[in-house]
């Protein structure tokens, strides 16, 4: 009868495939081979062995020579044969630099595709699209796609906004209300075609592609920043006389004892001199103005995006006058629980393991 050889191990040896075999971490197929060797060293037969590890004799055996052989190098998988790649590395480098290089601004095609790349590159590589994908995808370059940005212009005043609005929210004054204010313009009162029809098991929503547009709506919307209350009103334009009724409308209903802050964007009708004008006449409101492109400072843009999901984007508007009653009805429901967001900026850089450090949520 054949019997294999025996195995034996040193402590260190050893000690190397007990860690193995533990390791969380280890792949299964090399904690099963570490395994192998340690029960043969052991004394284990080979049919015990592959009773235990559930794995053929043959096989079994495989591992124990491999390891008699060459050691713990053994028990790694060898080099797998196969035809020699088609492009070599110059090649796949000549791919990523027509990939990531602009096209020619003369050219009337702006964006890459697979098959323009491929066809720039017959002469030179001679690549099939399908292969061109494959090269680039191992990459993560995608030339077909184009994300966009916007360059923030400068703005010596950049980090001195930033500090002087979140010192609003994280430490408001005293005697005195926080409000964040601005506006939503162009609010479409769609009309779909055919009734939406509501999901059903395994498959979504069905919403009609095509509507009927019975006019847009604006709302100017004032946000109570350290309580979550909403103060909003329907308007018909966007401009300095609109804004300054809506301030004054403020004014109002505010208890005159209390200062009132005002965080804004840059908009003209936040900066024009007729409103710079009337709050020189109301020494109780001060202006704290965002950076330049940085309206996502203002907690009001919260707000609207939450108006947005659950209102706007997926709603059926009769008309005008059905879109504005809706958006109110929402905004005097959600002021019913309204709670204020928490700002937790901590003043540290974003990056991939601080993301909700820089998050704004609610309570």
């Amino acid at each position: 009868m054949f019997k294999a050889a025996p195995i034996v191990l040193d402590a260190e040896a050893r000690a190397v495939l007990e860690a193995r075999v533990r390791a969380s971490k280890t792949p299964q197929r090399a904690a099963v081979r570490a395994r192998i060797v340690l029960l043969a060293a052991d004394g284990v037969s080979s049919r015990q062995i592959s009773q235990q590890v559930r794995m053929h004799e043959s096989n079994v055996a495989l591992w124990r020579r491999r390891f008699l052989a060459d050691g713990l190098a053994g028990l790694d998988d060898a080099p797998r044969s196969g035809r020699p790649p088609t492009y070599d590395p110059l090649d796949r480098l000549k791919v990523v630099a027509a990939a990531t290089m602009q096209r020619d601004p003369d050219e009337p095609e702006a964006t890459w595709t697979y098959a323009a790349l491929s066809e720039a590159l017959r002469d030179e590589v001679g690549i099939s699209r399908s292969q061109l994908w494959r090269i680039l995808h191992r990459l993560d370059v995608k030339p077909h796609k184009v994300q966009g940005w916007l360059n923030r212009r400068d703005d010596p005043l950049f980090w001195e906004r930033v500090q002087d609005v979140c010192g609003l929210y994280l430490n408001p004054p005293e005697r005195a209300l926080v409000f964040s204010v601005d506006e939503k313009t162009s609010i479409q009162a769609k009309q779909r075609l055919v009734e939406t029809s509501p999901p059903e098991a395994g498959r979504p929503c069905r919403r009609e592609f095509e509507y009927r547009r019975h006019g847009t709506a604006s709302l100017l919307a004032a946000l109570d920043v350290h309580s979550g209350q909403i103060l909003a009103q329907d308007i018909a334009r966007n401009d300095s006389v609109t804004f300054i009724e809506f301030l004054e409308h403020l004014d109002t209903v505010v208890d005159g004892e209390l200062a009132v802050h005002l965080v804004l964007d840059n908009g003209s009708s936040h900066t024009s001199k007729a409103t710079r004008a009337w709050l020189d006449e109301h020494p109780r409101f001060v202006a704290h103005y965002t950076p330049k492109h940085a309206s996502w400072v203002n907690q009001v843009e919260l707000f609207f995006s939450i108006l947005t999901r659950k209102v706007i984007r997926n709603g059926n508007f009769a008309s005008r006058h059905d879109l504005v009653t809706k958006l109110m009805t929402f905004i005097d429901r959600y002021n019913t629980t309204a709670r204020p967001f928490a700002w937790t900026y901590t003043g540290h850089p974003l990056t991939t393991g601080n993301t909700r450090d820089t998050s704004a949520r609610q309570h």
